[in-house]
């Protein structure tokens, strides 16, 4: 870890140190599992961080909440870590935009208190006769002494509302209107509010699915209205030194050595969100800009609690799963919230018909919070015989395809209700092609 910036390192102004983080996610529940044990924890973290680095300026890059409505709590342990961020570096600029887990307008609501602490808040694009509101989307980055370092324009999560009407934006080469809209958001918004014209480090933030970036399965939500997912990085504009995006939850940076544009990274979330991200490396994002460049450090956190795959890799008999728990758990004296996480993946053969009720039995007398039981699919046969060898797959009829292997599989035609059901299932992936 670099030792922290001088102060006389700072009045020089050659560069700037930004902390990225996003996907918060305060409030989140797993299984019923309340999980405000494991964020504190994380805040803890994330101030020894501040304090350690001292950092210019903080960047929450959207889904501080995990629901649009979030409790007491919730809002409660927000404020508390706003309030131990700003005690534990006071000239930190805190910059916060809204995801799409975040309600916008209560999250901005208390925005003239919070500024006057450093603390801003952007929540969604607000227009006067048609004219983006640019400035409030422009914040200025300063250091102790009040020397300007930087700019960072911050942008929510793109609704519908957000974007320029999609009309205007249609275009002969078939390109999509959302993403042109998006890309023209970003650009009228820069242009509007004047940043980047002194010459200073840009930093632009994003809440949105950047395509190439990798997902976890059932843990974000895919976004941008329109049936349209993703955005190229090639949206935001070259002339920026850095983008920090929230929504993906794995940490990770898009190459753009190609196209000369600006650093374009996702800090991913501070812990797993669900058991799909059991592999991922969780922490923030320290990036250092000097002029036009930007270079980003990965900073790990430690999980709160383990979050564990049994076994590691393939399935358990069942008989198997008392041992794996076992050696897993912490006991059932253990306080709930030190208790790992777990996914379980059992094999199918042997299962007795009560198996998830005997997982929990398990789970509760070994000290361990269970919240997925996978039984992995029996792999299907593949050597099932066509009537052209050399034909192409499109060029197969997909209800031969299912009576074979259905009779592969069971070693028996499929009833009237299995054909019922295939060609249900097939009209509906046919009509969301």
């Amino acid at each position: 870890m670099a030792a922290p910036r001088s102060l006389n390192d700072a009045q020089q102004g050659d560069y700037m140190r930004l902390l990225h983080t996003a996907d918060w996610h305060i409030g989140q529940t797993i299984q019923g599992y309340d999980r405000s044990a494991e964020h504190r924890a994380a805040f803890a973290a994330l101030i020894a961080i501040v304090k350690d680095r001292t950092p210019d300026a903080l960047v929450v890059a959207g889904d501080v909440f995990d629901h649009q409505n979030p409790s007491g709590d919730a809002f409660k342990l927000f404020y508390e870590t706003l309030i131990a961020l700003k005690a534990a570096h006071s000239s930190m600029c805190i910059v916060i935009s809204a995801g799409n887990h975040d309600a916008a307008g209560r999250l901005e609501a208390p925005a003239p208190l919070l500024d006057a602490l450093g603390v801003h808040v952007i929540g969604n694009v607000r227009r006067a006769h048609g004219v983006v509101e640019a400035a409030r989307h422009l914040v200025t980055v300063n250091n102790d002494s009040g020397r300007v370092l930087g700019e960072i324009v911050a942008v929510s999560y793109p609704t519908a509302t957000c974007l320029p009407p999609f009309g205007s934006l249609e275009r002969e080469d078939g390109r999509s209107p959302i993403i042109e809209g998006t890309r023209a958001l970003y650009a009228d918004i820069i242009e509007r509010s004047g940043a980047g014209r002194r010459g200073l480090p840009l930093v632009l933030t994003g809440h949105l699915h950047v395509a190439g970036g990798l997902e976890s399965e059932g843990a974000e939500r895919r976004i941008l209205v329109g049936g349209q997912h993703a955005v190229p990085a090639g949206i935001f504009p070259p002339h920026a030194s850095y983008v920090a995006l929230g929504h993906l939850h794995r940490a990770q940076t898009f190459d753009v050595s190609k196209t000369g544009g600006p650093l374009v990274r996702y800090a991913g979330s501070l812990f797993p969100l669900s058991a799909s991200e059991i592999g991922y490396d969780h922490g923030v994002t320290l990036v250092t800009l000097e002029e036009a460049s930007a270079t980003a450090e990965h900073i790990p956190i430690p999980r709160p609690v383990p979050f564990l795959r049994l076994p590691r890799e393939g399935a358990l008999a069942f008989a198997e799963l008392e041992a794996a728990v076992t050696a897993a758990g912490r006991g059932g004296d253990a306080a709930i919230t030190e208790r790992p996480f777990a996914q379980v993946m059992l094999e199918r053969d042997g299962l007795p018909p009560d198996y998830r009720s005997r997982v929990d039995e398990l789970a509760e007398k070994h000290g361990v919070r269970v919240v997925e039981v996978r039984i992995p699919s029996p792999a299907l046969a593949c050597d099932i015989e066509i009537a052209s060898p050399g034909a192409r797959l499109a060029e197969l009829n997909p209800a031969d395809l299912f009576v074979k292997a259905f009779e592969r599989r069971h070693g028996k035609p499929p009833l009237e209700q299995h054909i019922r059901a295939f060609h249900t299932a097939l009209a509906r992936a046919e009509a969301e092609d």
